[in-house]
């Protein structure tokens, strides 16, 4: 951690935020695993709020580094008296996306830890590369004579994250194992994700 010389004020203000402070709220879905979880902007909301009314403030800033991205969570007082700290994640995949992912799980993180945000992880898995758990809700049987076009089409008409998952269970098992209709699902999903 690093801090400014004193921080005596930062103090006594980060303790009456504290106090205002609730959890944050488990209101995002997480459909590959089932779960639900507070998302960043929860945990800003839990934050802001009483944050203001104590002369606090924050920023974060995104850090990468062989394979590790994250932030640099600073908290500043209005009296000029500071705390930061970083906050790094092995990226489960090595391009914008998995970095993106790291940042985005990072700060969330952070940030809860910093103001002590209370709040459970449900959604961890992704950011450790672990895969869904194993309880499954059946598969509805597919169309036998479903062609890749068909499939494609299914999962570009999802309107949301939780609607492409329920076109997925609908392609078919020859389907799901095709380059382009998993290549096309990919694609769906970073841009449902945003």
């Amino acid at each position: 951690m690093n801090k400014s010389d004193n921080i005596a004020e930062l103090a006594k203000a980060l303790s009456k935020a504290q106090a205002d402070m609730s959890g944050a709220k488990k209101s995002s879905n997480n459909p590959f695993f089932k779960s639900k979880y507070a998302d960043l902007k929860e945990v800003i909301e839990c934050v802001k709020e009483p944050f203001a009314d104590n002369g606090l403030s924050f920023v974060q800033f995104p850090i990468s580094n062989d394979g590790f991205a994250g932030v640099e969570t600073v908290i500043m007082h209005s009296s000029g008296e500071w705390i930061s700290n970083e906050y790094m994640l092995k990226v489960s995949k090595n391009d914008p996306q998995g970095i993106g992912s790291a940042i985005t799980y990072a700060r969330r993180y952070a940030l809860q830890a910093a103001c002590g945000v209370p709040s459970e992880d449900d959604d961890g898995e992704s950011a450790m590369g672990r895969s869904p758990k194993q309880k499954k809700a059946p598969e509805p049987k597919p169309e036998p004579t479903q062609t890749k076009t068909e499939a494609i089409e299914l999962l570009a008409a999802a309107e949301d994250f939780s609607k492409l998952v329920g076109a997925w269970n609908k392609v078919s098992k020859d389907n799901k194992k095709n380059e382009d209709v998993l290549g096309f699902k990919e694609t769906r999903k970073k841009e449902l994700e945003q």
